[in-house]
C-alpha cells in the first residue's frame, strides 16, 4: 500500500484528528465562531491604524505588520481545519500540505521577527527619545518590515525544497496540520541535511529575533529603574503587550516542537489537540485585546469612531443639524 516515492502520494493523511460523531457540528461552529472574531478584532485595529493620521508612526505600524501577519496565519490554518473537523476522512492534497506549511513556518518567523523590532523600537523610544525621529525614519520603518517577511520566506522557501527532494515511505502525518518535521519523518531517504538544517532554521528563528529583544528590555529597564515614574509607568504601558505576546507565543511554540519531537501518545487526545493549536489559535485572538486595550492611542482612537458613529446614527443629533 506504502510506495516509496513522494509523488505515488496524492495526498497525506492527518492521523492526529478524534472522532467525535455528532459533537463535530458543534466543534465547527466552535471553530468558525474563533475564525470570525480573529477576522473581526485583527481587521479592525488594521482598519483604525489605516485610516487615521496621527497612527502613522513606527509603532503602530510594525503593529499594523503584526495584526496582517495574524490574518495571515490564521487564514493558513482556519478553512483547511474546518473542512477537516466537518470530515470524516482526514486527508489533504500533497500541494496542499506544502503550502500549509510554508504559510504556518513563515508566520512563527514574522511573528518572532516582528516582536523584535517592536522591541527596537520601544528601546529607540526610551532609551534615545532625541534620536528617534532620526533612527526610525520612515524609510528604516519600511526597510525593517520589508526585511522581516522577506528573510521569513526565503528561510521557509528553503525548507521546503529540502522537503521536496526527499523519498517518502508513508502518508500519514501524526498531527491535525501539515508540520514540516513530521514530513520529514515519514522520509526513507537521507534526511542529514534537512535534520542540519532544520536545527540550524530552529536556531534562527529563535536566537536573531531573541537577541535584539535580549538587548532591547535590558536597555529600557536600565533606563527606567533611574527615570520618573510617569516615564517608568509609560515604559511599562507599552512594553507589557509586547513582552506578553511573546511569552504566549514562545510557549505555544514549545509546546508544538516537544509534541511533535516526543511520544506524545499517552497525553489525553484534547491536550495534544490543544497543544497542537494553541499558538495559531490565541496568538491572532490575545493581540488584538492586549494592544488594543493597553496602548491608550489605539483604544482613545476606537471610542472615538464608535462615538462618532454614534452621534452621526442619532435622530436627535440630526434633528438638530436641520433646525
Amino acid at each position: 500500500m506504502l510506495n516509496s516515492t513522494s509523488s505515488s502520494f496524492p495526498y497525506f493523511i492527518l492521523g492526529a484528528y478524534l472522532e467525535v460523531g455528532k459533537l463535530k457540528y458543534l466543534y465547527f461552529v466552535i471553530t468558525f465562531l474563533s475564525y470570525v472574531a480573529i477576522i473581526v478584532a485583527n481587521t479592525s485595529i488594521i482598519a483604525v491604524i489605516c485610516c487615521t493620521r496621527s497612527l502613522h508612526e513606527p509603532m503602530f505600524l510594525f503593529l499594523l505588520s503584526l495584526f496582517v501577519n495574524e490574518l495571515y496565519g490564521s487564514t493558513s490554518l482556519f478553512p483547511v481545519l474546518l473542512l477537516q473537523v466537518l470530515s470524516d476522512v482526514h486527508t489533504i492534497p500533497v500541494p496542499l500540505c506544502y503550502l500549509q506549511i510554508f504559510c504556518l513556518f513563515s508566520y512563527v518567523n514574522v511573528e518572532f521577527c516582528n516582536l523584535a523590532v517592536m522591541s527596537y523600537d520601544r528601546y529607540v523610544a526610551i532609551c534615545h527619545p532625541l534620536e528617534y525621529n532620526t533612527r526610525m525614519s520612515a524609510t528604516t520603518v519600511m526597510v525593517l518590515i520589508v526585511v522581516v517577511w522577506f528573510y521569513s520566506f526565503v528561510k521557509v522557501v528553503i525548507t521546503l525544497c529540502l522537503n521536496l527532494r526527499l523519498t517518502l515511505c508513508g502518508n500519514v502525518i501524526n498531527g491535525v496540520v501539515c508540520h514540516n518535521y513530521l514530513v520529514v519523518k515519514l522520509a526513507c531517504s537521507d534526511v542529514t541535511f534537512n535534520n542540519i538544517y532544520g536545527l540550524f532554521g530552529t536556531v534562527l528563528t529563535l536566537l536573531v529575533p531573541l537577541l535584539p529583544i535580549l538587548f532591547s528590555y535590558m536597555k529600557i529597564l536600565r533606563v527606567c529603574s533611574a527615570a520618573s515614574t510617569q516615564t517608568r509607568r509609560k515604559a511599562v504601558s507599552t512594553c507589557t503587550p509586547q513582552l506578553t505576546s511573546l511569552l504566549n507565543f514562545s510557549l505555544g511554540c514549545l509546546f508544538v516542537m516537544l509534541q511533535s519531537r516526543y511520544d506524545s501518545t499517552g497525553s489525553p487526545s484534547v491536550l495534544q489537540l490543544i497543544m497542537s493549536l494553541y499558538f495559531l489559535i490565541l496568538q491572532p485572538l490575545l493581540n488584538p485585546l492586549m494592544f488594543g486595550l493597553q496602548m491608550s492611542k489605539i483604544r482613545n482612537t476606537c471610542k472615538h469612531f464608535l462615538s462618532k458613529k454614534k452621534l452621526t446614527e442619532s435622530p436627535c443629533k440630526k434633528r438638530f443639524y436641520v433646525q
